[in-house]
């Protein structure tokens, strides 16, 4: 899903929630959550959009009407010590689409 794809369903409704996800070496890529499933961001070459940060993220999302947003982050702990296979934790925390609170 590109930008534009994404405008237009999230004008029409279709959009449950958008994720903001935190990757190593200060990455974010975005996904939408549309019919129970994960739609990530794509440029115009059909590669995953490489966000610089939650403002980036932001400054993209200006003209979304209100949708759930959340910036996700795995758990440090995992991340450094290493899990086995299986679930893994992740802090899903709510963010706004502006700056401003």
């Amino acid at each position: 899903m590109n930008l534009q794809n994404l405008s237009q369903h999230a004008h029409a409704g279709h959009i449950d929630a958008l994720n903001l996800i935190s990757i190593e070496g200060g990455i974010y890529l975005l996904e939408a959550h549309m019919d129970g499933r994960a739609h990530p961001l794509r440029d115009d070459n059909g590669k995953t959009l490489h966000l610089r940060s939650v403002e980036h993220a932001r400054d993209l999302l200006t003209d979304m009407p209100p949708i759930p947003f959340h910036l996700v982050h795995a758990v440090v702990h995992d991340e450094m010590c290493g899990m086995q296979d299986g679930t893994q934790d992740v802090l899903r925390v709510p963010i706004s689409f502006n700056s401003s609170w």
